[in-house]
């Protein structure tokens, strides 16, 4: 079975797109996050957001630490996601600084430690970077199963607030599929950016 086929369901596809971005060597995994990198700070989204949102890579993830440093040194303001004490599931986003004081969540991914820091309302961010397992060129995103993303931000489907943060997912060239299965639940993203290139959600 290849990435292509479309009829695939999401379990047997995500494992699939999850070796292909575990196969890579460090050096094309460098090489892959600077390319996004250099694409996706170009894009006016990113030059007109103040409030960013990333993640920790994991499992062969693109890594946005790039993208970090440039918006620390551009003043903008950072924030990584951070499981939330009371609401299984869901998300909730701290400041992160170079220097910030971090611990190891439940999957043993480092996230700021909650006793030192104030989480943010999550309609607050401007943009969120967030980590996929594979992608469309529609927008469609596959994330890890969890639902975290998709918790955390229902309340864009509903949402009068004039403002709402703008959802972009970060991938491999080697994550897109003609066709992604989506739910109603699926939280519909701006766009992906890739190493390859920018795609607009439609």
């Amino acid at each position: 079975m290849t990435p292509e086929q479309p009829s695939l369901q999401k379990k047997p596809l995500r494992q699939i797109l999850r070796a292909c971005r575990r196969q890579l060597t460090p050096l094309e995994q460098h090489q892959a996050s600077h390319n996004l990198g250099k694409i996706l700070c170009r894009q006016s989204f990113y030059l007109r957001s103040q409030r960013i949102a990333l993640y920790l890579s994991h499992d062969g993830e693109v890594d946005p630490t790039d993208i970090a440093r440039k918006a620390w040194k551009q003043g903008k303001q950072c924030y990584l996601p951070v499981l939330h004490p009371l609401k299984p599931s869901w998300l909730q986003f701290l400041p992160w600084f170079p220097s910030s004081r971090m611990k190891k969540n439940r999957f043993g991914i480092p996230e700021p430690d909650a006793r030192f820091y104030q989480s943010v309302p999550v309609w607050s961010l401007d943009l969120v970077l967030l980590p996929l397992t594979g992608f469309d060129q529609k927008g469609n995103r596959m994330g890890m199963g969890g639902g975290f993303y998709d918790r955390t931000f229902a309340f864009i489907h509903t949402s009068t607030k004039t403002k709402v943060p703008q959802l972009i997912g970060l991938a491999h060239e080697c994550q897109r599929v003609a066709h992604l299965p989506i739910n109603s639940w699926d939280i519909p993203l701006s766009g992906i950016v890739s190493d390859k290139q920018f795609y607009p959600a439609f």
